[in-house]
């Protein structure tokens, strides 16, 4: 009973659109009882109608493979019909990018993007938004896992009836595959978003978590990790007219309720997304994220109209702002240009920087009816609003000055066909070179016992810097500036110790496998020529003893260190093949 008021509620207090004739409603629309998604086929044939019936306003392109077969497809929503990026920055028209389904057990998006596009074609009030706003959208993302339906997945989830699976054909969660990319839909995808290179992106989401009045929640990307002039502008005019919009719409909106305590009155924190995240791979390129989050235990229908109001009404808030949006993104890339300094990982203040009228449910403990153990529970017949503290600002906590360019041997290949495929602005050497540049050599660095999204990620890297008088280059081995609009997605996958950095991915692993050795009784007899000819050599193993006693007890560690300081050990074990060129001497690069 209280989801069916709550259902009836949310429908009659809504802002809905005016009714679509019955040709044009959705699967979601037919259904009385709004609990049903549409399935991949629905979709792509209701914008293959929409585009055939406006092909001035709407058309529909196949974007890309994905891992299961079927394409990625891109539907674009122009006043005019253009829908050339070049032509449309020229015009001053900034570009909303909305992807839907990366999660397709969270499929609000999907449908009320089909909703959306529709009524911006057919009615005329909310054509005119066209005019000042280009939208693109990406019907369903997870095409894999769309296909894999079903109606069990989602344990905690009011509704719909049926929906897709979270990962994709490979088990991946493409929502953790943004910068490493081993998914085909995640190479389609950034080959569309760096086309496109939109001012706002939109990734719709359901959550999981505690119990609460709200039926939409909102992250951003955080503010803090943006250039001054974009993240004020988010703090500032964009987050605070997008919940305007949403209580004028009858959707109290709250930032994503993520905490540390048991409950929500324990404080909020804000969702700090790495580049592995959707929101944090946007912001590399000065474009503002938001991943809406319906509730989970709210019916299908309101998290479906939910979506669809905050879309419109970030479409309608970034066309009445759109000077500002652009004028911001310009002061951020404008200030990257004279950037020296960039952080490579964040972590949240510790101390509250705003406060939110927060509207949940009180709390309380039970024994479960499964264990006789106390459980947690939320009484929806106590709700509350008061004041709790939200934890919304960020610090760097490693950083690096860039260099003048990055120099990338060709060899690897996986790593260029990354830089490419994200913008990054490549130059090649027509011969043969030795410069000086600057060398990492990784000295320590901490491993994760279980795969995560099929990489063992390392963290903590610890480098030792050095500098030869002359780093031999081959002809084709790779230079990537710094000064381009892609420099910071450049610096934090190049450098080691950047959170989700190629090397964190595991993309440099072989450099960490030594591929020569000896046996101990041979080397032995060499170990105690070099000490004899090698004063300095003795007098730091001597050292190195005396500050450890470990190794002074210990013979064959010993000889080993012998060994690394010795030139029998390979110049290139845990050497980090990317160099750094910090602009001394001339590179042959065209």
């Amino acid at each position: 009973m209280f989801f069916a008021s709550l259902l009836l509620s949310a429908l009659m207090t809504a802002p809905t659109p005016a009714p679509p004739a019955p040709a044009w409603r959705t699967p979601f629309e037919n259904d009385p009882a709004r609990n049903t998604t549409a399935t991949y086929a629905e979709c792509v044939a209701f914008y293959q109608r929409l585009a055939a019936a406006y092909p001035a306003l709407v058309s529909l392109h196949e974007a890309g493979p994905t891992e299961a077969g079927p394409p990625l497809h891109e539907v674009v929503l122009s006043a005019d019909g253009e829908t050339e990026p070049a032509r449309l920055r020229a015009l001053h028209r900034p570009v909303l990018f909305v992807q839907n389904g990366i999660h397709p057990g969270e499929p609000e998006g999907i449908d009320a993007s089909m909703m959306l596009a529709r009524d911006l074609v057919q009615q005329p009030r909310l054509r005119r938004l066209l005019a000042g706003v280009t939208l693109v959208i990406v019907p369903v993302y997870n095409v894999d896992g769309m296909l894999n339906r079903n109606a069990t997945s989602r344990a905690n989830q009011n509704g719909p009836a049926a929906y897709g699976f979270r990962g994709n054909a490979r088990n991946f969660d493409l929502n953790r595959d943004y910068v490493k990319q081993d998914t085909r839909n995640a190479r389609a995808f950034a080959q569309l978003f760096q086309k496109w290179q939109p001012e706002v992106f939109v990734e719709t989401h359901t959550s999981n978590g505690a119990d609460y009045q709200y039926t939409m929640t909102l992250i951003a990307t955080q503010h803090s990790k943006l250039a001054p002039a974009l993240g004020a502008y988010l703090q500032h005019d964009l987050l605070p007219a997008l919940y305007r919009g949403m209580d004028q719409k009858k959707w109290p909106m709250t930032p994503y309720v993520d905490f540390e305590g048991e409950t929500p009155e324990s404080g909020l924190q804000a969702f700090l997304e790495s580049p592995r995240y959707s929101t944090g791979y946007a912001a590399l390129f000065h474009t503002i994220g938001f991943m809406p989050e319906t509730h989970m235990l709210k019916p299908f229908g309101p998290r479906v109209q939910a979506t669809y109001d905050f879309l419109l009404t970030v479409l309608e808030t970034v066309q009445r702002q759109a000077p500002a949006l652009l004028a911001a993104r310009a002061g951020a890339l404008a200030a990257q240009a004279a950037q020296t300094s960039f952080p490579l990982a964040w972590a949240l203040d510790e101390q509250p920087s705003e406060t939110v009228q927060f509207r949940g449910y009180e709390a309380g403990h039970r024994p479960s009816a499964v264990s006789g153990r106390p459980r947690l529970y939320y009484d929806r017949a106590r709700p509350y609003t008061r004041p709790v503290p939200y934890r919304n600002a960020a610090h760097p906590t490693a950083a690096a000055t860039a260099p003048t360019a990055y120099l990338i041997p060709q060899a690897w290949t996986a790593v260029i066909e990354n830089l490419r495929r994200n913008g990054v602005r490549l130059q090649r050497l027509t011969r043969d070179a030795a410069v000086p540049a600057e060398v990492y050599y990784i000295e320590d660095f901490q491993t994760g016992s279980r795969p995560f999204e099929g990489h063992y990620l390392h963290t903590d890297a610890r480098l030792r810097t050095e500098r030869p008088a002359a780093l031999a280059l081959q002809a084709g081995d790779y230079v990537a500036p710094v000064a381009q609009p892609a420099a910071r997605y450049l610096v934090e996958t190049l450098e080691p110790q950047a959170t989700d950095s190629f090397f964190a991915w595991g993309f440099f692993d072989s450099v960490l496998q030594q591929k020569e050795h000896y046996s101990n009784y041979v080397f032995e007899d060499l170990a105690a020529e070099l000490l004899r000819r090698d004063p300095a050599l003795r007098q730091g193993l001597d050292a190195a003893k005396q500050a450890d006693p470990k190794l002074a007890a210990d013979g064959p560690a010993q000889l080993d260190w012998v060994y690394r300081h010795s030139p029998y050990h390979e110049p290139g074990h845990n050497r980090y093949p990317v160099a750094r060129w910090l602009g001394q001497g001339a590179l042959p690069a065209e």
